[in-house]
């Protein structure tokens, strides 16, 4: 996945940073309160905004925890406000969000197979 920065002039920098670190001028701790600095934030999604979203893709609660690799129930919990996405899955239901996730010509699911075959398509 690409990486989302603030804007142009930080994603250039970014790229200087990174040749750097490569090359031994900056550490490891450095690079890393960089890319914080740098990478566009993940705001928290709603309850109505993930049903929204799941809706929107046209999935039941089972198969849109599928392609997150999270359980039913987790997903019914965020959708009900019991719990909150975070951390890697609120990365996957921003991406979701920002990006179309159907091909509406072909119809198969572009968020990505779970297994080697999509299970929309079943290709």
């Amino acid at each position: 996945m690409a990486k989302q920065y603030r804007s142009d002039a930080l994603a250039s920098l970014h790229e200087t940073m990174a040749a750097l670190h490569e090359v031994g001028a900056i550490d490891k701790q450095t690079m890393r309160e960089f890319d914080e600095t740098c990478l566009t934030a993940v705001e928290p999604l709603s309850p109505e905004a993930i049903r929204a979203l799941r809706e929107r893709e046209h999935l039941s609660q089972p198969v849109f925890a599928r392609y997150l690799n999270v359980s039913k129930n987790l997903v019914s919990d965020w959708e009900r406000g019991v719990k909150r996405p975070g951390g890697p899955a609120l990365r996957l239901l921003t991406v979701i969000e920002r990006n179309s996730s159907l091909d509406r010509e072909s119809g198969c699911c572009a968020i990505g197979p779970v297994s080697s075959v999509c299970a929309i398509c079943n290709r």
